[in-house]
């Protein structure tokens, strides 16, 4: 079989992790690297690969089956729309756009010429993250009622002190992490049609929030509830549970998701199940039968650029598409409002 040949624009921290599981890939191959910085000239030369210091010229030179676009937030629909333009399918890292107008324009014109587009919400990919689907899909915990989750983690000081602008608006735990959190939740439960928030500021004390509660109203009825910190010493979040990404310690007693519904719950990722097997059962004052969902551990990354791989072949059609990736930045963008107003934010799909 011939490699796919994809090239990775942005030799980043997130470009350098795209790259590292194409050239481990059976089915794809490093094809080139795209980015301008004086950085990119080792990294390109490290990979064997040529550089080139922008899509034009790539495209120009060296057209690719497929580009991972991996450049900064400000870029991705300038750089979309070039792609688009050459007819190369891309995988578009998160967020699809640094905004919903700027995202509902690349979504339009995505939609009109029929463009491959995958967006790089990678833990869609996790093998964690399909097999609490299917349990919740064959109907193991009932008609979904709520969902307890949780994103609690500490960064610390020169987190901050090394990229001031994380300490302004436009930075903070909602923009930067919650955005992995909603695709993760509408996976699982559903559209959320509805959110409703409180924001603090008051441990750091920072212009942007370090600690929200977020309220959810799922289309089926569910509702949950959502703790998102970046300043809170604890172990409840996916990167501290899942296992997938090595560069964090793990603690595999802790949950960061409980789903319940009417005949039991399903804790994620320790995939622990409490359920009634009958519906006369269903009552507390009787035991729950207890179980262990079998679960695969693995990259989500590399199953990722499989994915993208089948979807640039036309094996495939995206997971995530562009318009997924403008819903949950509809939705993200909605808590910022909820926090700031105080009010209810309708968020159903249009």
């Amino acid at each position: 079989m011939t490699k796919t040949r994809i090239a990775v624009a942005g030799a980043g921290y997130i470009g350098l992790a795209h790259m590292g599981v194409i050239q481990s890939s059976p089915t794809c191959m490093l094809s080139a690297i795209v980015d301008p910085s004086p950085a990119a000239v080792d990294i390109a030369a490290k990979a064997g690969v040529p550089l080139y210091r922008s899509l034009d010229e790539l495209f120009g030179k060296d057209r690719p089956d497929g580009v991972v676009l991996a450049t900064p937030n400000q870029l991705h629909v300038e750089h979309a729309l070039k792609c688009i333009e050459a007819g190369v399918p891309m995988l578009l890292e998160k967020p699809v756009a640094p905004t919903v107008e700027e995202a509902e324009t690349l979504v339009k014109e995505a939609e009109r010429t029929g463009a491959k587009i995958l967006i790089g919400h990678h833990r869609a990919h996790s093998p964690i993250m399909a097999r609490a689907k299917q349990l919740i899909d064959e109907g193991r915990l009932g008609k979904l009622v709520a969902v307890m989750g949780s994103a609690v983690f500490f960064k610390p000081d020169h987190y901050f002190a090394d990229a001031p602008w994380r300490k302004e608006p436009g930075a903070g735990p909602i923009l930067l992490n919650m955005i992995h959190e909603v695709h993760n939740l509408r996976m699982l439960c559903g559209d959320i049609v509805a959110v409703q928030a409180f924001a603090s500021q008051a441990t750091r004390g920072f212009p942007v929030e370090d600690t929200v509660a977020i309220n959810l109203r799922f289309a089926g009825g569910a509702l949950g509830t959502f703790m998102l910190s970046d300043t809170a010493a604890s172990a409840r979040s996916w990167e501290q549970t899942s296992q997938e990404n090595k560069a964090y310690a793990t603690y595999p007693d802790e949950d960061c998701y409980v789903i319940a519904g009417t005949f039991g719950s399903l804790s994620v990722p320790t995939m622990r199940l409490k359920t009634y097997g009958r519906a006369e059962d269903r009552s507390w004052w009787k035991p729950f039968d207890v179980s262990v969902a079998d679960v695969t551990r693995d990259d989500p990354l590399k199953h990722q650029i499989e994915h993208f791989g089948c979807v640039v072949r036309g094996e495939a059609e995206p997971i995530v598409s562009a318009r997924d990736g403008l819903q949950n930045l509809r939705i993200t963008e909605a808590i910022v409002e909820a926090a700031r107003t105080g009010s209810i934010v309708d968020t159903t799909p249009v």
